[in-house]
């Protein structure tokens, strides 16, 4: 979810720990697009 998230503000992807990720991007205005594509995610779970 998080690598969906980054991809949609321009981001490479995202990852980190086993118990916890966090990833950005240069396009934050793209937020809601972010948003948008986890809850579609969520959506197919």
């Amino acid at each position: 979810m998080v690598r969906a998230g980054a991809m949609a503000v321009g981001g490479k992807g995202g990852g980190g720990r086993p118990d916890m990720a966090q990833a950005g991007g240069p396009d934050g205005g793209k937020a809601q697009a972010a948003i948008s594509a986890i809850e579609d995610m969520l959506g197919t779970v």
